[in-house]
């Protein structure tokens, strides 16, 4: 199955985070990420949190909790022994080494990150593609426009608030994170 490695900067915005796990829920793709993005996404989480004036402790347990169900959910998508591979990419940030060497040692066919330039084509394994998370998700909706109805649909349930209709979820995909071509080939399928 096609494998794809999820940077932080691709789980930490709240509805993205839904969307793409929700198309791999629905089997159209397997998720991958390392012990050190989900630190990386509990930490930025709480913080954000806390930004929204929630108490320190329980943004931290909120956001734990976060990494802890998708742990579950995805019980074989964390990525280990990649530690040996860091810093030999030679990226711009050396805070980005981990998300290459899970991606390798995991066996992803593409690292699905929000800061491409943080990823220079010359520095990454041939073996590897980088793209943006709009682009992802219009490749794997592609793949089964009809499945990734599904997989909104089902995101449509979970959500409590009013603004949770599958048109609008579609709308703030794209408003939010310009996924057009990923929410044209959902609404054809409808």
């Amino acid at each position: 199955m096609f494998a794809a490695l999820l940077d932080t900067s691709v789980l930490w915005p709240s509805l993205q985070r839904d969307f793409l796990p929700s198309l791999a829920i629905e089997g159209l793709y397997r998720p991958l990420w390392s012990s050190a993005i989900l630190d990386e996404l509990c930490y930025h989480e709480a913080q954000k949190l806390i930004s929204r004036r929630h108490d320190p402790a329980l943004a931290e347990q909120q956001a734990q909790r976060l990494v802890d169900q998708m742990s579950l959910a995805f019980d074989d998508a964390v990525v280990a022994n990649w530690e040996n591979l860091e810093g030999t990419f030679g990226l711009p940030d050396v805070d980005d080494e981990h998300v290459v060497a899970a991606a390798l040692v995991g066996g992803a066919d593409v690292i699905v990150t929000s800061n491409a330039r943080d990823f220079p084509p010359q520095q990454i394994p041939q073996s590897l593609m980088v793209i943006s998370p709009a682009q992802f998700a219009a490749d794997t909706v592609s793949a089964s426009p009809d499945v990734a109805l599904q997989a909104v649909v089902a995101m449509s349930s979970r959500f409590a608030r009013p603004q949770s209709t599958v048109d609008e979820i579609l709308d703030r995909l794209v408003a939010s994170y310009a996924m057009i071509e990923a929410v044209e080939l959902i609404r054809c399928a409808r």
